[in-house]
């Protein structure tokens, strides 16, 4: 194995070699260098792993089949790489189906993170988003002037509603409440990201779900509506 080992290190030297030589052509025996600067070292290691193999003892046909199998791990592993967005979308839309409120795709526009958003049978549009890390579901609510939380979410959140100062009246689907004002550290809907923003925690037992509204809307882009499909552009 030693001879083997300096016989490598001496074909790596000579690859080296040439490949310095033949610097200014860009070639080498036809070849460009970046392509036979990889042939050189898949080579030697083509060769230390056959050597290893051979010298393990083992029957070839176990040996190809450790080797066929480790093809196809490599393969799976470029493949799902290659196709990671087409795998994202595609588990975006199982946690769709299976948890309320999680985005049914996520996408990038113009260098600008989207979600898109799937209508819920109660026929509003919920999103699942984070709060201080903790996931909260909320109705989207175009007429709400700001995001509210429940005083459950708020406490998910990190606020201690026990603490707070309900003063502020807020509009909600039952009337009129009271709420207290509040700065999250981060607000987050998959990609689309927003730091120190203001949002209302109502008093308990004033608000049955949390909304999201537009003060967290009016930071974007744009959205549109699509059918039974809201998509939000960062």
């Amino acid at each position: 194995m030693n001879r083997l080992f300096w016989i490598v290190m001496a074909a790596i030297g000579v690859g080296l070699v040439l490949l310095m030589i033949n610097n200014d052509a860009g070639s080498t025996f036809g070849v460009e260098n970046s392509d036979f600067s990889r042939l050189v070292w898949l080579g030697a290691i083509g060769v230390l792993v056959g050597a290893g193999l051979v010298r393990s003892g083992r029957p070839l046909g176990a040996m190809a089949r450790n080797l066929g199998t480790w093809a196809v791990i490599v393969l799976a592993l470029i493949a799902g790489y290659q196709y990671r967005y087409e795998l994202q979308d595609f588990a975006s839309r199982v946690t769709a189906g299976l948890v309320p409120g999680s985005p049914l795709a996520l996408g990038v526009e113009d260098g600008h993170a989207t979600v898109t958003l799937d209508k819920a049978d109660s026929g509003h549009f919920e999103a699942r988003i984070t709060i201080n890390g903790a996931p909260i579901r909320t109705v989207v609510d175009t007429g709400a002037t700001s995001t509210v939380l429940t005083a459950e979410d708020a406490q998910a959140a990190g606020f201690n509603p026990a603490a707070l100062s309900f003063t502020i009246p807020v509009s909600t689907a039952n009337g009129m409440a009271r709420a207290a004002s509040v700065r999250t550290d981060e607000l987050a809907i998959g990609g689309i990201v927003r730091k120190n923003m203001q949002v209302m925690v109502a008093a308990p037992g004033a608000l049955s779900q949390s909304l999201l509204g537009m003060n967290f809307i009016g930071s974007l882009s744009g959205f549109d509506v699509r059918g039974d499909r809201m998509i939000l552009r960062d």
